[in-house]
């Protein structure tokens, strides 16, 4: 369905990109928040990323990749705005995302925390892996990034947050 709309947006049509932009709005917003980006920040990688999309969606050869192409062009525009910005992200960002429903908030409130403390590259590919349920070649074509370049951020991600909790263990 969603390559139907792109299709069609490709070819020019307003409504069908509107719609495949509406289908994938929620996945931005919520990537953008688990990047540590607040309301401001967020709202305006959105709304660059959507207009970049609009003046280039020409330019996508094939429909099935406009999602990772989108997210991959909101990830642009939120190192640009972090860069811009240089703001230190607070933990209370990543309060305001957790969900009602989640069972041990203080779990959850550690691991946001642990992850906040990961460099933003590591940060990237923590939450597009384990939150955002992306697979490695999906991560490769979003970030520009070989497969071996993807794995070892993990792999480093991974270790910088074991390290975190056992400093936590500790004290």
């Amino acid at each position: 369905m969603l390559d139907d709309f792109v299709q069609k947006a490709i070819h020019g049509d307003k409504e069908a990109f509107i719609s495949a932009i509406d289908k994938c709005t929620p996945i931005l917003y919520k990537l953008g928040y688990k990047l540590g980006m607040n309301d401001e920040d967020t709202g305006d990688a959105m709304q660059d990323t959507i207009l970049a999309a609009y003046e280039k969606i020409w330019t996508l050869k094939n429909p099935e990749y406009f999602k990772t192409w989108l997210i991959r062009i909101f990830i642009n525009r939120c190192n640009s705005i972090r860069k811009k910005n240089k703001k230190i992200i607070s933990i209370d960002n990543l309060k305001d995302t957790m969900s009602v429903n989640d069972r041990d908030h203080n779990d959850n409130l550690e691991l946001n925390e642990a992850i906040n403390n990961l460099s933003y590259d590591y940060k990237t590919v923590i939450v597009l892996y384990y939150i955002m349920g992306f697979t490695i070649k999906e991560m490769c074509s979003i970030l520009d990034k070989k497969e071996g370049t993807i794995k070892s951020q993990l792999s480093r991600a991974r270790n910088e947050l074991r390290k975190f909790y056992k400093v936590s263990e500790e004290a």
